[in-house]
């Protein structure tokens, strides 16, 4: 919550995007945060998104959206390619920053991202929520306590079906494609188990499929990767799949976990549990994802608390996209180079 004589936040939104009803409008509204302006490509639409969702008013651009003096947040759910470079306004506007992942179309201009963040000195962070809910907190306790064992293996696997040909996640130009919509998640949740694994991972292979008709755009894509601990990791994702798969399963010297559903919690909140005592299933609350997530940026913006997400985070994750891309036989996302 805003809590008793704690500011709200005051947030912007680009775009008209779906998703925003549930990644931010509903967290905004459960917690008593204020979504102030919307803006869209069309006046129309976006006057439409604010009267549905009780936006407060309406920008007649983006670039007037991240100039009002009233924002304080920006939160970018736009298509991938647009995410940095309008990313990089909202900062030199002066703005925090929210924006859905990944950060940037590759590693180059989330780097620029990170120097514009730190130029700004406002707070900059990528929309991975599901590390913020209990589901992963408590993946994370099972090896910190040592019920796991040593961490031995994990296998991530984000795959959905297909959305429609018109879809821009299957555009090249709008940095589409399985990994940047989907693996960052895999990739992102074995980057942080690193304090359990003697560090960050490394890639070690990774191949894919191409989508028909989308020169240049994964349909799937697997990564293994290997920490310094001698662990392995995993990472899969497909987004032409037979059915709904966002699972986790981590695997320890003295048994092992899985999340049925890693990166929507909220929708599945099992973790099933087997070690040599026996088997259990714990469920741990289907409050979203993306609540959480909220309350943790209101915390640093209002109380100064700790971000476990910034700027570095977001270099690394996509830097070992790039590299994945790599290694698969695909280039990594170009940069859209003019702002719509």
């Amino acid at each position: 919550m805003s809590g008793p004589g704690r500011e709200p936040l005051r947030i912007g939104v680009l775009g008209a995007a779906r998703i925003t009803e549930n990644s931010l409008i509903g967290p905004a509204r459960t917690t008593g945060h204020r979504v102030v302006a919307v803006a869209a490509r069309d006046r129309s639409r976006a006057e439409a998104y604010a009267a549905a969702h009780r936006v407060e008013r309406v920008a007649d651009s983006y670039a007037d959206l991240i100039a009002d003096p009233e924002v304080e947040v920006v939160y970018n759910p736009l298509a991938n390619g647009l995410h940095g470079p309008w990313n990089l306004a909202a900062l030199a506007a002066g703005k925090h920053v929210l924006s859905e992942k990944p950060s940037a179309s590759n590693a180059e201009e989330a780097a620029e991202v990170r120097e514009a963040a730190a130029k700004a000195g406002t707070v900059f962070m990528e929309a991975f929520h599901y590390l913020f809910h209990p589901v992963t907190r408590r993946l994370h306790e099972l090896l910190a306590s040592g019920e796991l064992g040593e961490l031995r293996h994990v296998e991530t696997r984000v795959a959905i079906a297909a959305p429609p040909d018109t879809d821009p996640r299957w555009s090249l130009d709008l940095a589409g494609g399985a990994m940047m919509d989907l693996g960052c998640y895999s990739l992102h949740a074995l980057r942080m188990l690193a304090p359990w694994a003697g560090g960050a991972p490394r890639l070690v292979s990774a191949r894919g499929g191409e989508r028909a008709g989308a020169p240049g755009v994964d349909e799937w894509l697997d990564a293994e990767l290997a920490f310094p601990s001698g662990a392995t990791g995993s990472a899969c994702c497909h987004m032409a799949y037979d059915g709904l798969d966002m699972s986790c399963r981590i695997v320890g010297s003295r048994g092992e976990a899985r999340a049925l559903n890693f990166v929507l919690p909220h929708q599945d909140d099992r973790i099933m549990i087997r070690t040599t005592d026996g088997e259990r299933t714990e469920r741990l609350g289907r409050r979203s994802s993306y609540t959480y997530q909220l309350e943790a940026l209101a915390a640093r913006l209002r109380e100064g608390a700790p971000l476990p997400l910034g700027p570095d985070d977001a270099v690394a994750t996509m830097t070992l996209i790039d590299e994945a891309y790599r290694a698969a036989g695909f280039e990594a996302r170009p940069r859209v180079p003019v702002l719509p």
